[in-house]
């Protein structure tokens, strides 16, 4: 990480990546022979272009991996752990490459980019132990006159989509669990970040991964690519990591062969401080929740409650240590926020600001974006935010914080349930009792006590309400791509 990044070298290791689909174990163009290009966001100038799927592309890897399911379902656990394995070690020894490359693509920061590659490859060593680890059940019937044999298969084939913010972990988060079920796959990454994924395909490869097991199709027309596969019901299992609105018409279209789902949709987490809380963590774990991938995170603090007493203090804390933070390029030393992913998403972030200040919310630190290429934001601290701003109800992807003061325990977790979404929040205190009460008031999937990161592969990822369905990770992920048989045998 103390290597200086210098321009032959972000260009040699952009000129070495795969930029073709990946189907069938063959890295090939697309039939219509189109390219998308992928954009560096630090500066708006494009990196290169790779192959853009069609319709076609995408029956073509869906057909390769059912052609490859039966296989690979009958491949015994400990050969299909070994590949995940090698995976696992292939992603350590390129962690350089990978790092850099996700900083290229998406922005994020250098540090922060190989904490993913870390993270990403932990879903692989993580599910690898779980292959061998899938049981079933023998019992007699209350009766007598039976006995029942429960057993666990792959679903099949399955779709994965995944969105550009994690680049390489959503990724093989799906991945893993697929493969070590023995399920074959199509995964369609963003197009805005589809070269990590591409990285990941060669490390597959490299494994040992069997052709038609995993399929990576990049494609600037989503739905007419994609569609067609989720209706055709040859795929049995689609898991999707992106905004609920997508995932809605999603779980449309798997309605027509009844599709196995998993859904990791919007989140609008809150982050509660108690005034019995230790301050100084809190603003700590404050800062990790709110500007981890610089705010554009699913689980990243929106909504930040604290008790009216400390709020003040908090706020001019967070904003004095959110003044530190260095913005610019991810390659460059010491910062510590990149850009925001394109310019659309910059301009939504700066509607919520304003909205939020024409609101009577006070500015403490940033307000503006900043002027020049790339799509940079500031660190933002907003204060008092009244209850009609929309940055209080709508997902911001942003280093924005928004504080507002709550005088009650009751009032606190009636403004953390007041939205539709439910994936992650946080609580800050001292006192046990409530730390307790209050995670098991707030309505969702997870909540991290006196932490502002919760997320681990070894636990279960996933939200209720608009947040999704089904969970990730955990001794529970591998279940999303197994059917339970039950098999009756008379005495």
């Amino acid at each position: 990480m103390s290597e200086t990044i210098t321009a032959d070298r972000e260009a040699a290791l952009i000129s070495s990546v795969p930029k073709s689909l990946y189907i069938d174990g063959q890295w090939r163009e697309a039939h219509s022979g189109a390219r998308l290009e992928v954009q560096d966001p630090s500066t708006g100038k494009v990196l290169c272009e790779v192959a853009d799927a069609g319709e076609q592309d995408g029956w073509d890897a869906l057909h390769a991996a059912q052609r490859a399911q039966s296989d690979f379902a009958a491949m015994p656990p400990r050969q299909r752990a070994d590949i995940l394995m090698r995976a696992f070690e292939l992603m350590h020894e390129r962690k350089d490459d990978l790092a850099l490359l996700m900083t290229l693509e998406m922005g994020k920061p250098l540090a922060e980019a190989y904490g993913e590659v870390t993270y990403a490859a932990e879903f692989f060593r993580h599910f690898a132990e779980e292959a061998t680890r899938i049981s079933g059940n023998y019992q007699t019937a209350p009766a007598g006159n039976a006995r029942f044999l429960v057993t666990k298969q792959p679903v099949g084939p399955s779709i994965l989509i995944t969105p550009w913010n994690f680049p390489l972990a959503m990724g093989t988060r799906k991945i893993g669990p697929a493969v070590a079920a023995g399920c074959t796959s199509v995964l369609k990454p963003s197009e805005l970040t589809p070269l990590s994924m591409l990285a990941l395909a060669q490390i597959l490869q490299d494994a040992g991964l069997p052709a038609g097991v995993v399929n990576i199709v990049v494609t600037s027309n989503a739905g007419g690519t994609m569609e067609p596969l989720i209706r055709s019901g040859i795929a049995r299992k689609l898991s999707f990591t992106g905004s609920t609105a997508v995932g809605k018409k999603l779980l449309e279209q798997c309605a027509d062969h009844v599709l196995r789902t998993s859904m990791e949709l919007g989140g609008n987490a809150a982050l509660v401080v108690f005034e019995d809380a230790d301050l100084d963590k809190a603003v700590e774990g404050a800062l990790l929740a709110k500007m981890r991938n610089s705010g554009e995170a699913c689980t990243a603090a929106n909504r930040l409650f604290v008790q009216r007493s400390v709020a003040k203090d908090f706020a001019d804390r967070l904003a004095q240590r959110m003044a530190e933070f260095q913005v610019g390029r991810g390659v460059d030393d010491d910062v510590k926020v990149g850009p925001l992913i394109n310019a659309k998403q910059r301009d939504k972030v700066q509607e919520l600001v304003e909205d939020a200040v024409r609101s009577g919310a006070e500015v403490l630190l940033g307000g503006e974006p900043i002027a020049g290429e790339g799509y940079f934001y500031p660190p933002t601290v907003l204060f008092d935010i009244p209850e009609g701003a929309r940055v209080r109800s709508e997902e911001i992807f942003g280093p924005v914080a928004p504080v507002t003061p709550f005088d009650t325990e009751e009032e606190a977790v009636a403004a953390v349930n007041s939205t539709e979404y439910g994936l992650s929040n946080y609580v800050f205190t001292n006192d046990l009792t409530r730390a307790l009460r209050v995670a098991e008031a707030v309505e969702s999937g997870m909540v991290g006590i006196n932490q502002g990161v919760v997320s681990n592969p070894a636990a279960p990822f996933g939200g209720v309400k608009e947040s999704g369905l089904g969970r990730e990770g955990g001794d529970i992920g591998i279940d999303e791509f197994l059917e339970t048989k039950y098999i009756g045998i008379a005495m």
